[in-house]
């Protein structure tokens, strides 16, 4: 066998690995700088030169692998939805205190950043169709978490109990017991604990 032509067909996989090993790199490490920025400035502040130096690559890199500055917002705001779903579906349907837990948890690690999502809904269309899936998530999620302790209800009295469950369940109920009102996490927990137990428990009243 020709010792040059098997060094080649040896070097040349570990040459086709090393570069997947290195894109990979950039990717994750421009998603992490989008991820911080994003979650730092508006929209509209952002560009992806910016994003490029914070991940220590070219622009020419960013859209070789992201596309354009909404493709990558897009890619965002997914890996962050998908994180949030993994730790909410984790919910057992009918426990209360669980479902509490894996809620306030997700609005521990992410709620300051949906918040700030949230606060430039208005006039940034991939903006608004992001928050209006997380809006269809969390009414489905309350759904599945809450709706067999309210299975003897009448349909208008049980559709009026979902609303309510969603509505103290909201982000924006975390945000005023927490960064308003200033309580701490366990004490948030077991607010929405009682919120949700007293609807819960209010029957056709």
């Amino acid at each position: 066998m020709n010792m040059r032509k098997s060094h080649a067909a040896i070097s040349r996989p570990y040459r086709l690995g090393a570069r997947a090993a290195s894109a990979n790199a950039n990717g994750e490490s421009i998603l992490a700088s989008a991820h911080r920025l994003f979650g730092e400035l508006r929209y509209d502040q952002v560009s992806l030169d910016d994003i490029a130096a914070q991940a220590g690559v070219t622009e020419r890199t960013v859209v070789r692998r992201f596309g354009s500055k909404e493709q990558l917002f897009g890619a965002v705001g997914a890996e962050r939805a998908a994180s949030i779903r993994r730790a909410r579906d984790e919910v057992p349907a009918g426990d209360i205190p669980e479902a509490v837990r894996l809620l306030v948890g997700t609005y521990e690690d992410w709620g300051d950043e949906v918040l700030h999502l949230l606060s430039q809904e208005r006039g940034l269309a991939g903006v608004s169709d992001r928050v209006e899936a997380g809006r269809r998530y969390h009414a489905a999620w309350v759904e599945r978490a809450f709706s067999s302790l309210l299975r003897k209800l009448p349909p208008a009295v049980r559709r009026r109990r979902i609303g309510e469950l969603v509505a103290v369940t909201d982000i924006y109920c975390w945000k005023v017991l927490r960064r308003d009102v200033g309580l701490s996490r366990a004490e948030v927990e077991a607010s929405l604990r009682e919120l949700v137990g007293d609807i819960v428990a209010r029957g056709e009243k």
